[in-house]
């Protein structure tokens, strides 16, 4: 019902906002057609030719050549290749050398179209210029006997002022250092603050936009503690306190800033474009300001991160930036402790030593299930005594009939007597509960997974796909997952086989619950990553046969039922709590009592007033 509602509010009021737009858009196209019609195209050229001398009017004693080309380097080591530009001093093209897109294609994190690094600095009297609108001077790459590679792009006026962009590349790493290194740093910059900006695209990558952007987000550490926020449809976000780094974390990688000096202070702002056409999931830009000390000379280190958003190699850093790996945020923020130490030391274990990751995911889930079958024997356990003790309940009902209250207060002392716990089931089942969302966090986050085949999946990253549909189904999607089906298929199994084994199945609502809850994972889970429903499959048959041996071969139901009847005969002894619970009872039934005595008194006068009339 709460579905259906939204649905139709948001329905609504999709509605009216159609019709506002169409009311705006019919007065424009009337106020268009008074105003004079221009020609577009000699307006963007108009607007070109004014900005790019504005631009070299505002260079002032850094003037430029207005016949400068901007020139392109080409920096790699053994995971990137990194274009820069001699146009603002800057990388332009950002090339993951070990991975590709989903269709096989180089992987380029930063494309060149938006992505910039750029401050503002005085160029003479009133004026100031971008330094990402200057061409800087190059010299050629130097390769130190480590292998570190340095570039270096240096902008000079005739006062003797001087700024340098520094470069540093060191072998089998994605974090490039830069440095900012400023001569007249006192005259270049206003009140001893760099204002930069750094703008980010975050291109599609992966097969499923819309889930891709949904496991993506803006991530920060504030003040030393870390913190993110989701990608949405956009939005804005200011900064008054002192900033670590700011990274756009796609589904898989990230680009971050890393100033070491931090930002005092900065403001964020993205974009989610809704034509899905343009293969973009979002457009960041960040103004950052940083701190610089007194005196012509300065020096400002900032650290820039091209790669993938993997746990070992970010915790490399020390700098908290492996907390953008999603293992476990919110209400359920603890589960992360449980991926850290547990599930990936020993996933990463057994990758190194088998080479398939299906059936690491399946001995994993294996390991797992043996660690909680304490747990589930419990369950089991309590189930078959609840079981036990049907006939008895049932006869309270019909002993007690509609007096719901009565009737619990005798069953609650038939489980004491027994000693039987009524959440004896379900507590060891919550106790689970962490361990599902823990693998499900992992599955999704785990960056090892991507691009690896198994039986039919070819990605266990992305959901695998037996047949895709020429149409979108509602709340399913346009393909059809066999993994989720088998998932679904063992969920209700157990189901239906613990609907056997039920203590009450006369509940007409309990009958259809088996059902319900299969039909809404086949929604669920049929955009999941391939890996999470083939864990849920496995674990589901490890289900199916630890309940068949339980209940068939560990569990003696004639000894369980002889222990409950022995514990029937032990002296109950009343702790402080129970008295107390007990006296409320016993006082709850004398006022009843005295209410229906009331109510009869009431009723005999009712009916002598009306036989005198």
């Amino acid at each position: 019902m709460l579905a259906v509602l939204f649905f139709g509010y948001f329905y609504y009021s999709r509605q009216g906002q159609l019709s506002i737009e169409k009311q705006k858009q019919h007065i424009q196209d009337s106020i268009d057609r008074l105003n004079p019609k221009t020609d577009n195209n000699l307006g963007k050229i108009n607007s070109i030719q004014a900005d790019s001398s504005l631009k070299l009017a505002s260079s002032g004693s850094f003037l430029q050549d207005s016949s400068a080309k901007e020139q392109l380097i080409s920096v790699q080591n053994q995971v990137l290749k990194i274009t820069f530009t001699t146009k603002g001093g800057q990388p332009k093209i950002v090339e993951l050398k070990k991975f590709k897109t989903f269709d096989h294609k180089p992987l380029i994190l930063q494309d060149g179209t938006f992505n910039k690094i750029s401050y503002p600095i005085n160029t003479g009297l009133n004026q100031t210029a971008q330094t990402g609108d200057l061409f800087f001077n190059t010299r050629p790459v130097t390769e130190m006997p480590d292998g570190t590679q340095v570039l270096s792009f240096t902008l000079l006026n005739a006062e003797g002022q001087k700024i340098e962009h520094q470069y540093i590349l060191k072998t089998a790493e994605y974090m490039l250092d830069f440095n900012v290194n400023l001569l007249g740093a006192d005259k270049l910059v206003t009140q001893n603050t760099l204002n930069l900006t750094w703008q980010v695209k975050v291109p599609q990558v992966e097969r499923d936009e819309t889930y891709e952007k949904l496991q993506s987000h803006i991530s920060y550490v504030k003040e030393g503690d870390y913190d993110f926020d989701n990608l949405g449809s956009g939005n804005d976000k200011k900064f008054d306190k002192p900033l670590d780094w700011i990274t756009v974390k796609q589904q898989f990688f990230a680009t971050a800033i890393v100033p070491k000096n931090r930002f005092q202070s900065a403001e964020i702002k993205w974009e989610v474009p809704q034509d899905t056409s343009t293969h973009i999931n979002a457009l960041a830009t960040t103004n950052g300001r940083i701190n610089i000390a007194n005196g012509s000379l300065a020096n400002i280190p900032i650290q820039l991160y091209y790669g993938p958003s993997d746990y070992t190699i970010l915790k490399s850093y020390g700098n908290q930036m492996h907390n953008i790996v999603p293992l476990g945020s919110g209400i359920f923020a603890f589960v992360k402790y449980i991926n850290r130490g547990f599930v990936m030391p020993v996933f990463n274990f057994m990758a190194g030593k088998i080479a398939s990751f299906g059936l690491v995911i399946a001995l994993l889930t294996i390991i797992i299930r043996l660690l909680i079958s304490p747990l589930t024997y419990q369950s089991y356990l309590s189930g078959a005594k609840m079981k036990l003790l049907k006939p008895e309940i049932d006869s309270l009902k019909l002993k007690f009939g509609e007096d719901k209250q009565a009737f619990g207060m005798e069953q609650m002392k038939l489980f004491k007597s027994a000693g039987v716990n009524p959440l004896g089931g379900c507590i060891p089942a919550l106790l689970q509960i962490p361990i599902f969302f823990a693998l499900y966090n992992f599955f999704n986050s785990n960056i090892a997974l991507r691009g690896q085949s198994f039986l039919w999946a070819k990605d266990l990253s992305a959901y695998d796909s037996i047949y895709d549909l020429p149409f979108n189904i509602p709340f399913y999607g346009a393909h059809i997952s066999l993994f989720t089906i088998l998932a679904v298929v063992t969920s209700l199994l157990i189901s239906l086989y613990g609907m056997a084994n039920m203590q009450d199945n006369s509940n007409p609502v309990m009958k259809y619950m088996p059902f319900i809850f299969p039909v809404i994972l086949l929604g669920v889970f049929n955009k999941l990553p391939s890996a999470l429903t083939w864990y849920y499959t496995v674990s589901n048959v490890i289900t199916l046969v630890i309940q068949f041996v339980i209940q068939k071969y560990i569990i003696n139901h004639e000894k369980i039922l002889a222990q409950l009847q022995e514990n029937k005969k032990k002296p109950r002894v009343k702790n402080k709590w129970q008295e107390r619970i007990e006296a409320m009872q016993d006082s709850n039934k004398k006022l009843q009592s005295m209410h229906q005595k009331n109510a009869q008194q009431k009723n005999v006068q009712q009916k002598n007033v009306k036989k005198t009339k």
